[in-house]
């Protein structure tokens, strides 16, 4: 049996292929998110473990990352001083490869990267709205979670070593119109999970007002 405590360490004193499932079920939830593996005092070898211990910082790094978010909001004159901030936190609460915020122009009909944070640059900095994942966020204006983007042709290749990515629509104040997105990769296959995908969407919420910046205005449609 799993037992949690204060700390949010998971520990359990069974072994064998009960215990290996129980980890394999609970490493699934977590994909694509930090998992360290801490061995008991006990444990008598790498293949036999009677205790050992799973940090599962999922719950608590979104919980940190909202509340980080809302304080950059909150502080953070400069725009894209505080985009950037908000992409560094985002790609750092799950470990992901690479994490970026993007403008929705409709009067030239392009989606412009603003910032991003991870190891290089975005091949497609401007690319048209009609193109990509970002496409049918836009479009559909709701959330594009892919877990494996080889196998969706509408994928834009950006690093060879993306697997899963989820892009999140930004709206306006009147939450009709998509004038952002939040573009997060994973060197994982289905990294964001059902959790991670509201967290993300929560988050789109709180940082919208930083679409409407005073030396910042989006066209939007029509």
């Amino acid at each position: 049996m799993l037992r949690c405590s204060p700390t949010g360490v998971f520990s359990t004193a069974h072994t064998g292929s009960f215990l290996q499932k129980q980890f394999d079920e609970l490493h699934q939830l977590l994909v694509g998110l930090p998992v360290t593996w801490v061995p008991g005092p006990h444990s008598q070898s790498s293949d036999s473990r009677s205790h050992f211990h799973i940090i599962a910082t999922m719950h608590i790094e979104l919980e940190k990352l909202a509340v980080a978010v809302s304080q950059t909001v909150a502080t953070t004159a400069d725009r894209v001083a505080a985009l950037q901030t908000i992409a560094d936190l985002i790609r750092t609460s799950g470990n992901y490869r690479w994490a970026g915020l993007y403008d929705v122009d409709y009067a030239r009909k392009t989606v412009a990267n603003i910032v991003y944070s991870g190891p290089g640059a975005p091949i497609y900095p401007t690319f048209p709205i009609t193109k990509g994942l970002t496409a049918r966020a836009i479009s559909h204006r709701r959330t594009v979670n892919v877990g494996d983007v080889d196998a969706d042709p509408s994928y834009l290749t950006a690093f060879g070593t993306t697997k899963s990515e989820i892009i999140v629509p930004v709206f306006d104040r009147l939450n009709q119109t998509v004038v952002g997105t939040i573009d997060v990769e994973s060197e994982m296959p289905s990294a964001f999970n059902e959790e991670v995908q509201t967290a993300l969407e929560n988050l789109a919420k709180e940082i919208h007002t930083l679409w409407h910046h005073p030396a910042h205005s989006a066209s939007t449609p029509g």
